[in-house]
C-alpha cells in the first residue's frame, strides 16, 4: 500500500491507541525477532547456535548493521545477558512483557521501541539474508507501508521492511484476525510485494533459508564444509 496520494503528497498512516508515543520518523532501525522458546533445539537457544563459529543471532545483527541506524533485539528477559554476549556493540533490547505469545506480539513490542520511520525486520533464524538485499528493501519500501519479497511463488512475511507507524496499526488489527500472526500482519499491512524475477536477480532463494531444527544446522554445516565456505 503506497502512502503518497496521488499529487504525491505523502500521507500519514494510521496510528491506533495502544501506541505509547509518536515516533519521530527519523532513521532506520533492524529488528531482530528472537524471543521464541526453540523448542525444536532443546539444548541450546535456537538464536546462540553456531554457525560458522559465531551465533545465528549475530549472523542477522552483522547483515543489519550496515543497513540501519540502530538494532533492537525482542526477547524474553532471561536471554538478554546471553544475547547481548553474542551480538556485542550494544544491542538495544525490547523485552516481551508477556512471553510466549507469539512473534506478532514480538514484534509489536519491537516496534514500539524504536521512534525510525522505517525498520527492517528478521528472525533470529535467517542467517544468510545479505546486507545488500536488505538495504534494496529498504530503497522499495520507500512511500510505501513495507516492501517484502516473493520466494518460492509465495508471498513472505520476513524478511520485511516496514514503515513503522503503518506496522504498529497493522499488528493491532491482525491480532483481531483468528490466527493473529504474521501473515495476518503482513496482509493487512498490504506492502509492497517485489516479483520473484527481481529478488532473484539480487540474491539466491537460499538467502531466505531459516534454521528451524538441529538436522536443518547439521545439513547447512555440511553444505558449506563441502562447497569449502
Amino acid at each position: 500500500m503506497s502512502l503518497t496520494d496521488d499529487d504525491g503528497t505523502a500521507e500519514q498512516p494510521p496510528t491506533d491507541d495502544d501506541t505509547t508515543a509518536a515516533h519521530a520518523d527519523t532513521g532506520r532501525a533492524g529488528l531482530i525477532l528472537a524471543g521464541g522458546r526453540s523448542e525444536r533445539f532443546p539444548t541450546i537457544d535456537k538464536a546462540l547456535a553456531p554457525l560458522d563459529g559465531k551465533p545465528l543471532l549475530r549472523h542477522v545483527a552483522d547483515a543489519l548493521s550496515p543497513a540501519v541506524d540502530e538494532r533492537i533485539i525482542n526477547c524474553r528477559p532471561d536471554q538478554q545477558t546471553a544475547f547481548a554476549e553474542a551480538v556485542g556493540d550494544d544491542p538495544r533490547f525490547a523485552i516481551d512483557p508477556v512471553a510466549d505469545r507469539g512473534p506478532l506480539a514480538g514484534l509489536r513490542t519491537a516496534l514500539a521501541a524504536t521512534e525510525a520511520t522505517y525498520a527492517a525486520v528478521l528472525p533470529c533464524d535467517m542467517p544468510f539474508v545479505p546486507a545488500g538485499f536488505i538495504e534494496y528493501l529498504f530503497g522499495q519500501a520507500q512511500n510505501e507501508t513495507g516492501a517484502v519479497p516473493c520466494v518460492g511463488g509465495q508471498q513472505q512475511s520476513l524478511p520485511a521492511v516496514v514503515h513503522v507507524r503503518a506496522a504498529t496499526a497493522a499488528c493491532a488489527d491482525a491480532r483481531q484476525q483468528h490466527d493473529g500472526g504474521l501473515a495476518a500482519f503482513v496482509s493487512v499491512l498490504d506492502p509492497l510485494v517485489v516479483p520473484e524475477r527481481t529478488v532473484t536477480a539480487h540474491v539466491e532463494a537460499t538467502a531466505f533459508s531459516d534454521i528451524d531444527t538441529h538436522e536443518d544446522l547439521a545439513a547447512i554445516r555440511d553444505e558449506r564444509r563441502r562447497g569449502g565456505q
